[in-house]
C-alpha cells in the first residue's frame, strides 16, 4: 500500500510540473493586439501606391510568442471564401496580387494566435482577425470626430483622446519621425483584446519601436510611438484633396 501511495504521489507531482510548464510557457498568450496602418504613410516610404484611402490590417498579434509551429504552412485555399474582403481591407501594400504578407502574419502570428480554440485554424484566424476590425471600425470613428487626413497637423492628445474617449480603452499610436523632429508622420494604430476578444488597454513604453524590415523586409524605417508633444501629421492619399 506504501508503494501504491508513493506511486500516485509521484504521478501527481508529476501531472502539477506538467500544468505548470504548459502555463509558464513562453508561446502561452493573454492578449491579442489588432494592428492597422496607414497606407499613404508607408507608401511614402517605400514607394508604392497605396491606392487606399482607410486604415488598413496589418495584422492580429498575441502579445507572447512567435512562429510558434514552422510546420504548420499557410494554405491559400482554406480561405478561398475569405480573399475578397483580405484582398480589400488586409491587402500586401507592396505586391498587392501577393499572398506572401498573408503567409507571413500567420507563420509569425498567426501559428501562436492559434493556441485559443477559438483561432485554432487559418480559416478562424484570417476570419476573426477580419471580424474585429469592422468591429471596431476605426476608420469611420476617426472619421466621425473629424480626424482625417489633412494638410493641417494634428495635436497627439487630441488623436489619443478620441479613440480613448470612443472605445474606453488606451490605444498603442505609432509615428515616423523624421529627422528635424519638427513634425511626426502618422502610421500605425494598435487595439488590444483580452482572450475573451473584450478590450482591454495597450500597455507600452515609450520606447516601443517596430522595425518595417521585421514584416516586410524593408530597410532602415521603423514606426515608434508617437510623441505627446510633437504635431502629427495625417497625410492625405497622393492626389486626393485633404477632407
Amino acid at each position: 500500500m506504501k508503494s501504491l501511495a508513493l506511486v500516485v504521489l509521484l504521478c501527481l507531482g508529476c501531472g502539477l510540473m506538467s500544468s505548470s510548464f504548459v502555463l509558464a510557457s513562453p508561446h502561452m498568450w493573454s492578449k491579442l493586439i489588432l494592428t492597422q496602418h496607414w497606407p499613404s504613410t508607408f507608401c511614402s516610404m517605400e514607394h508604392c501606391d497605396p491606392k487606399f484611402d482607410y486604415w488598413t490590417l496589418h495584422g492580429l498579434w498575441p502579445d507572447k510568442g512567435q512562429e510558434c509551429n514552422s510546420s504548420w504552412h499557410f494554405n491559400v485555399t482554406l480561405i478561398q471564401d475569405l480573399l475578397p474582403d483580405m484582398q480589400k481591407w488586409w491587402p500586401d501594400l507592396i505586391t498587392p496580387a501577393s499572398s506572401e504578407f498573408w503567409q507571413y502574419e500567420w507563420q509569425k502570428h498567426g501559428t501562436c494566435a492559434a493556441k485559443a480554440e477559438s483561432l485554432n485554424s487559418q480559416h478562424k484566424y484570417f476570419g476573426k482577425v477580419l471580424e474585429l476590425y469592422h468591429t471596431l471600425d476605426l476608420d469611420g470613428v476617426m472619421k466621425k470626430f473629424n480626424i482625417v487626413p489633412s494638410e493641417t497637423y494634428y495635436t497627439f492628445d487630441h488623436i489619443e483622446g478620441i479613440i480613448l474617449n470612443f472605445y474606453s480603452v488606451k490605444p498603442k499610436i505609432q509615428c515616423i519621425h523624421p529627422k528635424g523632429g519638427k513634425v511626426q508622420i502618422l502610421g500605425q494604430i494598435e487595439i488590444c483584446f483580452n482572450s475573451d476578444f473584450q478590450l482591454t488597454n495597450c500597455e507600452h513604453s515609450e520606447t516601443d519601436t517596430l522595425r518595417l524590415i521585421d514584416f516586410l523586409n524593408v530597410k532602415g524605417t521603423e514606426f515608434s510611438v508617437c510623441d505627446h508633444a510633437t504635431p502629427v501629421y495625417y497625410p492625405p492619399l497622393k492626389g486626393k484633396p485633404s477632407m
